[in-house]
């Protein structure tokens, strides 16, 4: 195979000009090619791979939508097979997405994702064909960048694990024919929740756009519950993505925005589902719902109780008063406010008492009109469920005497007792792989925020500062000495991660457990109100493993607390390689 022979070529695409096509000897002799339809005005393009690529053209010429494109690639190689082309569609669709130049009129189903002969060699050639697009003049960026940015990782366009395909299925029978109104899909970071609650949102809308042959599905299970939904659901259904982290929501009502069939208003706060009925209600990091308790702003979230008549007041000796141990919460308004809803939980990222009680998520499930699927397959940590299970232990105090330190090829965890080593190895990382983040726990009063140019903290003479913008935090910067907090991270995807264990968290010697200081916590909304010390230090502790659960490729970590540096040294490798 020559990586460099692929042939690029554009054509007008209309009744007339389009069988100037065949003057390619693989159109001609039927060899499988990928194409790319666009139009460079509007901004619109779909992508398909045929062995028949004329008789393809011709039937996109009477489609509605895609009859109004103006140009076409036509990318055809002898080495082509199935295979390849299927991989090389894919591939397209995703970057192109990604690139946030064309909303894409194909549908988000059938993305490929196996594994087949030389498929390493097939991306070098990907990358070819990619250098040698430019439609017209558009500048497309590079892979990397583009890999790493929000829009390919939030895209609705991918190829779904075993396990979230079979999570489709069961979602699209419980709806149709079970009688089913909640659904609580359960996993824990990494999971992938927030891609499989995008992809169905896309999935759903696009099935209302078309009919289902115009789908080109080929999984027969897939079309058969499609079809049943569709039959339950015959009218476009009204449907919301609510998301409860600002920075998180923000990042992707830009995806929406730019996405074909969807729009930037379908993304909403949990407020927001007071101002129209909906159908479906999605929810995901559905444990960032809050309550009323440690919140700010109790005006606006009474009236939103009032709003739904959940707002609860009662006499007592004369007088009325507010009891709001009775009143609603986020879960009551989703519940309220939608027919069907779709939960996307984690009990273990939980970590505020403003966050509403597991015991809450737990009475609906238990109802008879709701089911739970779980999802079990690691997608983020190349370290695997090996990765997150060792995390666990190491923060609960699981691990046996004498383990042996923690080792997997595939991912990098590494400890430093010298903040400037550490911060110099991110930075390495940042320059080769980008998205390389610090992160700490709330052990530090937030100064630089009314003083810019005062350090939040200064350990080993770096001078180090909490994240400078609130929102989309993770793509507004590059420095390394920025610490982004969990409220900045939630959900996000990193390629390494920087951890700081901070003043708030030690290790007692004596019996062998992970401490909590409340003294250097500085979320006073994560202590408000706690009384019990064990409550505190369960949120602390899930604050620390959802950040170690952030990176694809590794994970730094630093303690400032001795004897947890000391605790974590008898099962993390320390520094030798930076």
């Amino acid at each position: 195979m020559n990586v460099d022979s692929v042939s690029v070529n554009n054509y007008p695409f209309n009744k007339v000009d389009i069988a100037l096509i065949n003057n390619d000897p693989l159109v001609s002799n039927s060899f499988p090619v990928v194409y790319i339809l666009y139009d460079p005005k509007n901004m619109i393009a779909y992508v398909g791979e045929s062995t028949n690529v004329i008789n393809r053209m011709n039937n996109h010429l009477t489609h509605p939508e895609k009859k109004n494109l103006k140009l076409v690639y036509i990318i055809s190689d002898s080495s082509f097979n199935k295979s390849a082309t299927l991989d090389i569609e894919s591939n397209l669709i995703q970057y192109l997405d990604a690139s946030g130049k064309f909303k894409l009129l194909n549908a988000n189903t059938g993305i490929s994702n196996h594994n087949y002969y030389q498929k390493d060699e097939y991306f070098k050639m990907f990358k070819n064909i990619w250098s040698k697009l430019s439609f017209n003049d558009i500048k497309m960026k590079d892979l990397l960048e583009l890999k790493n940015s929000d829009f390919y990782k939030f895209s609705p366009y991918k190829a779904l694990s075993n396990d979230q395909f079979r999570s489709i299925l069961e979602i699209l029978k419980n709806y149709s024919i079970n009688s089913v109104k909640s659904i609580f899909i359960n996993g824990s970071s990494g999971t992938g929740k927030t891609i499989l609650a995008v992809y169905f949102i896309k999935l759903i809308s696009t099935l209302y756009n078309y009919d289902l042959e115009d789908l080109e599905i080929e999984d027969e299970l897939l079309l058969v519950e499609l079809d049943r939904f569709k039959k339950k659901f015959p009218k476009k259904i009204k449907i919301g993505l609510v998301v409860p982290m600002t920075s998180l929501r923000s990042t992707l009502k830009k995806v929406f925005k730019s996405t074909h069939g969807l729009n930037s208003n379908m993304v909403i706060g949990p407020t927001d589902v007071v101002k129209k009925e909906y159908d479906f209600l999605i929810i995901d990091e559905a444990h960032r719902l809050t309550r009323r308790k440690s919140i700010m702003g109790y005006g606006a979230f009474d009236k939103v109780n009032k709003e739904l008549n959940l707002y609860k007041t009662e006499i007592k000796s004369g007088k009325s008063f507010q009891d709001v141990t009775k009143n609603g919460n986020q879960l009551d308004w989703m519940m309220k406010c939608s027919k069907f809803q779709l939960f996307f939980y984690d009990s273990e990222q939980s970590i505020r008492p403003a966050d509403v009680r597991k015991e809450d998520f737990d009475k609906i499930k238990s109802d008879i009109n709701s089911r739970e699927i779980t999802l079990v397959s690691q997608l983020r940590s190349k370290g695997n469920n090996d990765y997150i299970n060792f995390i666990d232990d190491l923060l609960y105090s699981k691990i046996k005497e004498g383990s042996k330190k923690y080792f997997n090829q595939n991912y990098e965890l590494i400890l430093f007792d010298d903040m400037s080593k550490m911060i110099k190895s991110l930075k390495k990382c940042e320059q080769k792989y980008e998205l390389s983040r610090l992160m700490s726990g709330y052990s530090w009063p937030w100064v630089s925020k009314t003083e810019p140019e005062k350090p939040d903290a200064i350990i080993d003479g770096m001078e180090l500062f909490w994240n400078r913008k609130s929102s989309d935090w993770i793509n507004s910067t590059t420095d390394t000495n920025e610490m982004g907090c969990i409220h900045t991270v939630q959900g996000y995807d990193l390629n390494y991660a920087g951890i700081i264990f901070g003043k708030e968290i030690g290790y007692d010697k004596k019996n062998k457990k992970i401490m909590i200081d409340k003294d250097h916590y500085h979320d006073a909304l994560g202590k408000q109100g706690l009384t019990n010390s064990s409550e505190l230090k369960e949120y602390v502790i899930n604050i620390y493993k959802t950040m170690m659960f952030r990176a694809i490729r590794g994970t730094f970590v630093y303690a400032c607390d001795k004897n947890l540096r000391e605790y974590f040294k008898k099962h993390i490798e320390i520094n030798k390689r930076y």
